[in-house]
């Protein structure tokens, strides 16, 4: 029995994991209102006729939250608090047989690449005629461009293949489309997202075209700001650094994920890197862009690591100084040639090892910051929040990396503007300062 009146075609999406997730989730918003359906993301109140969840399947505590949403809705749905549930992503891609077995309440799983199936279910049709439109979820003035989907590397921890694929690149006049619409919408910064950046347009031009890719999105009028994520580091073309080096759009900044900074376990991992290819890679971008950002993550914990690998990551950590670093612990994934190996590092250590890097990462990111005191920088605003405007250099992507905070009291600035801020002071993870001149 109903206890209470839901909105007939109103529908819930929930997105859980990655930028990528938030993305796939956009666009399906976009068709489910271009049919006729009333979509929030993530409501604030539960008077949906009908909820979606677009689940994370990547490592434990993602799934472990994937499932918990789904028993909460599961349960909702028995209370009469819903009418239809549906849950699509990554995590019913590798699991759904399983989960059908145990959430009888789910009206039906969809894989990561069933859009279309998941509307015909709803009575609504894939319009085609949509590419390029897209419901944005983050602040107006920036927006996720995922260039690609799926991944063809074989790392040994990584499940991702599982649930995404082999690599399928999006042509580049379809981006250019969709960088367009979004210019319209009011985006400034696009942050450009793929499980792996420097594969783009192999699958579809025969070579690798992110520099042109870079070039065209640059055009868009209103585009101000383009930013380069989760880039892998073997065999990086560097034509995307000599790109970055003289299109004032492109963000000095690069995500690559690196993983770990000891050979045996690059080895273990198959990651086709040693330190010291790495070392010289990184060198080298730096050469060509003294001041680049880099960011990049690791992973503790994985099989057969020792204290000895720790020792080396620190050690390399503190001779490459990354701008913003974070760490994973390992997850010990099904189906994964990792998987035939033995989890033989207890969840309690890994998460010692994980806060001690981080803890060791602490220092180095605090004397990077204070380094930036007294200098001016060019800073995009994202919110207003605690007595401050707070907002992010071209150094920084949001969510993870550093914030900007200026008082409210002493400056304004307009929220989705850049403004020019003097450096005051800085924090381990944080910079303060006072607006100069507030045009671009």
């Amino acid at each position: 029995m109903k206890t209470k009146t839901l909105k007939k075609n109103k529908v819930n999406v929930i997105t859980l994991g990655c930028s990528k997730n938030l993305f796939d989730s956009e666009v399906t918003m976009t068709q489910l209102q271009a049919n006729g359906f009333e979509v929030e993301h993530e409501a604030k109140q539960d008077d949906s006729e009908i909820v979606i969840i677009n689940t994370c399947g990547f490592i434990d505590n993602a799934k472990e939250e994937s499932v918990n949403t789904i028993l909460r809705y599961a349960q909702a749905k028995k209370d009469g608090e819903v009418d239809r549930l549906y849950v699509t992503g990554c995590l019913s891609e590798r699991y759904k047989e399983g989960l059908e077995d145990e959430i009888k309440e789910v009206d039906a799983f969809f894989g990561t690449r069933e859009l279309p199936k998941l509307l015909k279910t709803l009575n609504a049709d894939y319009k085609h005629e949509l590419i390029g439109e897209r419901i944005i979820t983050t602040p107006s003035h920036y927006a996720f461009l995922k260039i690609s989907e799926g991944c063809d590397r074989k790392c040994a921890f990584c499940a991702i293949p599982l649930m995404r694929g082999n690599h399928i690149s999006t042509k580049i006049e379809d981006l250019v489309l969709q960088a367009k619409n979004l210019a319209a919408k009011g985006v400034k910064e696009l942050i450009l997202i793929a499980q792996e950046l420097t594969f783009y347009g192999l699958d579809i031009y025969g070579k690798r075209r992110l520099p042109e890719l870079l070039k065209e999105l640059s055009k868009v009028e209103g585009i101000e700001w383009i930013r380069l994520h989760y880039a892998y580091p073997t065999g990086f073309p560097m034509e995307i650094i000599e790109e970055m080096k003289v299109n004032p759009k492109v963000c000095n900044y690069l995500d690559i994920p690196l993983q770990h900074a000891s050979n045996n376990m690059l080895k273990a991992m198959k990651r086709g890197a040693t330190r010291e290819k790495t070392t010289k890679l990184i060198n080298d971008v730096r050469a060509l862009i003294p001041g680049i950002a880099i960011r990049t993550t690791f992973i503790v914990g994985f099989p057969g690591e020792t204290r000895d690998d720790i020792e080396e990551m620190k050690a390399w950590i503190a001779e490459m100084k990354f701008d913003r670093l974070g760490v994973f612990t390992y997850s010990h994934e099904e189906d994964t040639t990792a998987y035939e190996l033995e989890d033989d590092v207890p969840d309690d250590e890994k998460q010692a090892r994980a806060q001690e890097v981080m803890d060791f990462q602490q220092d180095i990111s605090l004397s990077l910051n204070e380094e930036k005191i007294g200098k001016t920088l060019k800073v995009l605003f994202d919110r207003a929040e605690d007595g401050h405007f707070v907002g992010r250099t071209e150094f920084d992507s949001p969510d993870v990396d550093n914030e900007v905070l200026v008082s409210t009291e002493d400056n304004f600035v307009r929220i989705g503007d850049y403004a020019m801020v003097k450096i005051t002071g800085a924090s381990d993870f944080d910079l303060f300062g006072n607006v100069v001149d507030d045009k671009n």
